[in-house]
């Protein structure tokens, strides 16, 4: 068998994995479907997305958890929870401030991301309703409860207000017109004196804890009622996006509402739905943010408390909820926690904005599918330049052949074509020239015997334009009803000559492969 040309000796082969799966926690299934039962609540979804399949070596079924991140939502919460008697003052407060702004970037993921309306006045509202909460509160003697349940209201007085002109403009023009107000609103609280222009604020509003309270039960209380609000707003974010409202958006992206239209899509009342829903979700931050702090601030309204929402979310990324935690995390950090740098703490947001934008497609949480699809290419790219292979399947493809087979004949024609390459020479090529119809020595009868053996997709033939006197070559397409192809505009006269064209044509193929 070792003698024998064009054959491989499987003792001397190397032995070689021919694929490997992809690593993922597999669970043993038991039981009844106990998750498929179950539902989160007011919607159809399941808190785990698992797959079920058989191991194709162990033949035992298995599950896969196919989206892991209800269980890091369920971890950080958990770190969260816990974060609360350990942490020191500093951190508290920070911790604070990140759960109000980290609120108010999930719920405005509603508005930019699942409602594509370019607000920019989402901290308008935020202030309007903490203004009104804290001035209830002082002149009406309104409890901080109350404060809360007042907040919605005020928000969604101030949503309608700024909604009417989305429904005659869009796009840029609105979110300039959304920054004006915003400014018109910063101007009017800073000179109206029953708003405490003459202190710089409007404080003395109820709180949760009384005013003998410590500093520590304070900062605790304010902390995890800002997890709460947190937990709020993610919770609304899937109630509306992963729901009716959230799938008519979907299905009418920009620059494709006329085709939703047509389908009968109402987008632009879904618009205004969601924006509504969202002013009024704004507004219960807002009545937290006058507990919070008993009072509000013109600094709500101001443009830099608005350029360091917009860094969160660009650092973040848009339409994920994840996104908008984590850039609000990373923000926060930064401008309270480094407050020793001073203003180079605003620059180093600045240039982790710049390089998210440079280098990132969506944020933060975007890096892992970027890293996919550059991997995924490079792999095209290495698996392109790998000629060496002769057409052998990757070990990485051969996971997906499921004929196993095809692997073992693949690897089987790649040393037959080594072992003929050799044995084509000038005189080789000349001895067909000579006679070829035969009759061949055995080197060149190995050499046609392999060429005959051929697929018949994309074999070269002869095509009898005029028979004895026209012959042309041709490829055959191996479908039927599809006719061949012509490969060149040459014709050959004799009926020899087309055929030594056509073993031309697959000596280079062969050398090329």
């Amino acid at each position: 068998m070792r003698d024998q040309p064009g054959l491989i000796d499987t003792e001397d082969a190397p032995r070689r994995l021919v694929g490997r799966r992809i690593y993922y926690r597999k669970l043993r299934t038991a039981g009844a479907d106990r998750w498929r039962r179950l539902r989160y609540p007011f919607t159809r979804r399941t808190p785990l997305l698992l797959d079920s399949a058989f191991n194709p070596r162990t033949l035992v079924a298995e599950r896969t958890i196919v989206d892991k991140r209800p269980l890091y939502w369920l971890a950080f919460f958990a770190v969260l929870a816990a974060a609360g008697p350990l942490a020191g003052d500093t951190l508290l407060g920070a911790a604070t401030i990140f759960g109000i702004y980290a609120a108010i970037n999930v719920i405005w993921l509603l508005v930019i991301g699942t409602a594509g309306i370019f607000s920019l006045a989402t901290l308008a509202v935020v202030g309007t309703a903490a203004y009104g909460a804290a001035y209830m509160s002082i002149h009406a003697g309104l409890p901080w409860w109350g404060m809360i349940a007042v907040g919605p209201v005020f928000g969604l007085l101030f949503g309608v207000v700024i909604a009417i002109p989305a429904t005659r403009i869009d796009g840029f023009y609105y979110a300039l017109l959304t920054l004006g107000l915003t400014e018109l609103c910063r101007v009017y609280v800073v000179q109206s004196q029953a708003l405490g222009s003459a202190t710089n604020g409007l404080y003395g509003a109820d709180g949760i804890l009384p005013d003998g309270a410590s500093l520590r039960a304070q900062l605790v209380v304010s902390y995890y009622g800002a997890v709460v609000l947190l937990i709020a707003a993610l919770a609304l974010f899937r109630l509306v996006n992963g729901q009716r409202l959230g799938r008519l958006l979907r299905a009418s992206p920009e620059r494709r509402e006329a085709f939703a239209q047509a389908l009968g899509v109402d987008y632009r009342t879904a618009r205004i739905k969601v924006f509504l829903i969202s002013s009024a979700a704004l507004g219960v931050v807002g009545g937290f943010y006058a507990v919070n702090f008993r009072g509000a601030s013109p600094s709500l309204f101001s443009m830099d408390s608005l350029l360091l929402l917009l860094a969160m979310v660009v650092i973040g990324g848009i339409g994920r909820p994840e996104g908008a935690v984590l850039g609000t995390a990373i923000v926060v950090a930064i401008d309270r926690l480094l407050i020793g740098l001073g203003p180079l703490r605003l620059i180093l947001v600045g240039l982790i904005m710049i390089g998210t934008v440079l280098f990132l497609h969506n944020g933060l949480v975007g890096i892992k599918q970027q890293f996919r699809n550059w991997r995924d290419r490079k792999r095209s790219e290495h698996r392109a330049k790998r000629d060496i292979r002769g057409g052998e399947y990757m070990p990485e493809e051969a996971t997906e052949v499921r004929d196993k087979q095809l692997i073992a004949f693949r690897r089987f024609q790649r040393g037959v074509r080594e072992s003929l390459k050799p044995l084509i020479t000038d005189d080789l090529i000349e001895a067909h020239r000579r006679a070829p119809c035969g009759p061949h020595d055995d080197r060149l009868s190995r050499v046609l015997n392999y060429f005959r053996r051929a697929s018949v997709v994309d074999k070269y033939a002869i095509l009898a334009v005029r028979p004895f006197a026209e012959y042309r070559l041709v490829a055959l397409s191996g479908q039927r009803g599809v006719p061949p192809r012509l490969i060149d505009d040459r014709s050959f006269a004799t009926e020899e000559e087309a055929i030594h064209a056509v073993f031309l044509r697959r000596v280079q193929d062969l050398l090329e492969s």
